[in-house]
């Protein structure tokens, strides 16, 4: 009963840290695209170099759960939680790095003016961001239905980012000179649309802990 106890408290941990990565995240993109909107260079820089606090985090994630596995030698459904622990770590931790890329735009965009207001972006971001917070809650709730339901928003930011890319082919027609950042942004739009694929990951990850079965939830 006490190693049980032990374990719980120190699975409990893990999935604090999970929790913390996925906050973590949101703020990052937000950042992100705050300082896309804005210009702001200084804010881009923080949000980069933030990113390692992140991989921090993924770190404790991974030592911990390996300790977990070593000392408590779990089985079943048990073992399938660090597991599925690891890959959702690692999937945030990517999904980190995307938002870092956004604020690397800023900085190679540093001293231009926006080409046009945004629109689509932030608005793929913030169903992104919703996507994030429901992925994480969905494991934490092991809760395979909003699982799927996260997955199918999906369907919204790709329709938004296929949008976004048909926008800027037709500015770039009729503004050649502006085609580098217009470029650009379409690489913004790509980030984000990733983010998303990697919160489906997760939910992937949450249906295979309360199945044992990996669905594809990025078809």
């Amino acid at each position: 009963m006490i190693r049980r106890k032990e374990f719980d408290q120190e699975l409990e941990e893990l999935r604090t840290l999970l929790r913390q990565m996925g906050e973590h995240v949101g703020t990052a993109l937000d950042g992100a695209i705050e300082s896309l909107q804005t210009m702001d260079a200084e804010k881009a820089q923080v949000i980069i170099k933030n990113d390692a606090n992140l991989n921090a985090l993924e770190d404790k994630i991974m030592e911990l759960g390996s300790k977990l596995i070593i000392t408590q030698q779990p089985v079943a459904k048990d073992l399938r939680r660090i597991i599925v622990a690891f890959k959702i770590s690692s999937d945030l931790e990517r999904m980190g790095d995307l938002a870092l890329d956004v604020a690397k735009v800023t900085l190679r965009m540093d001293g231009q003016q926006l080409i046009k207001p945004l629109v689509d972006i932030p608005r793929m971001a913030e169903i992104v961001k919703a996507m994030i917070e429901e992925s994480i809650e969905s494991f934490l709730k092991e809760n395979t239905d909003l699982a799927y339901k996260m997955a199918q928003t999906d369907d919204q930011v790709d329709q938004l980012y296929s949008h976004m890319i048909s926008d800027l082919y037709s500015f770039m027609t009729d503004h050649p000179n502006k085609a580098s950042q217009a470029m650009l942004l379409m690489l913004v739009g790509r980030y984000i649309e990733r983010i998303g694929d990697h919160a489906t990951n997760i939910g992937e990850s949450t249906v295979y802990l309360v199945t044992g079965k990996r669905p594809d939830l990025n078809q």
